[in-house]
């Protein structure tokens, strides 16, 4: 059932709606990466705008140098493992056109359904944003203690959120967000083991950027084969 529902979704990935999604998602991650670190590097300025003078010392120049340098080498390690779970959380916004498209290809006989509402997606999306590079931070100090266990934590973590969140964003189109938070903690064995499916491809770089669109593909049809 999860591997037929992934090769489905991989079949149409080539749907101009799918692209569309894929583009306007990593275009947004990219901006908001670069925003961050823009503010990161203003703040930076502020703070060490007047040269720091320690005892014995004297005068300290190169501060600002030091802290913009190490906040880069800090992005770029912090991008390695958010680019993914952040483009996944603003894709989100547009993944219902993920799953009417899969919908329209494969389910024909299905009523149309209106569209969610803006803003009530980007709540969806901030919520689950927040979640994911909430979970993820902490699960930087799982990693030091347990570093041979790092990957095994990091698939079974983000599978288990993006399962949970791709799953009640196919279900609740159809059955509303209590009835599709009921149907996910049914099957949530199901579930996880989906979104680590889907997971295990985020340490493939360029491929994990298409997670978030085979991700939403892949529950749509998962969502439609568990309700019968």
């Amino acid at each position: 059932m999860i591997l037929s529902s992934f090769l489905l979704a991989l079949a149409q990935v080539s749907d101009p709606r799918f692209r569309s999604v894929l583009w306007r998602g990593i275009g947004l991650t990219i901006a908001l990466l670069v925003g961050i670190y823009a503010g990161l590097l203003w703040l930076i300025a502020v703070l060490t705008a007047e040269p720091v003078t320690l005892p014995g010392v004297g005068q300290i120049t190169w501060l600002g140098d030091l802290l913009s340098w190490g906040s880069l080498g800090l992005m770029i390690l912090l991008s390695v493992f958010l680019m993914v779970p952040v483009a996944s959380a603003i894709t989100s916004l547009f993944l219902d056109e993920v799953a009417q498209a899969v919908e329209d290809t494969h389910f024909p006989d299905l009523p149309p359904m209106p569209p969610i509402g803006f803003f009530e997606g980007l709540r969806d999306t901030i919520s689950f944003l927040g979640l994911l590079i909430a979970a993820n931070l902490l699960a930087f100090g799982v990693y030091a203690m347990l570093p041979f266990a790092a990957f095994f934590i990091f698939y079974a973590l983000n599978g288990f959120l993006l399962g949970r969140e791709y799953f009640q964003l196919a279900a609740m189109r159809r059955i509303g967000r209590v009835d599709a938070r009921a149907m996910a903690k049914r099957h949530q064995g199901t579930i996880w083991i989906a979104g680590c499916l889907m997971a295990v491809p985020l340490s493939v770089p360029f491929i994990n950027l298409l997670i978030p669109v085979l991700g939403a593909a892949t529950f749509t049809h998962l969502f439609h084969k568990l309700s019968r």
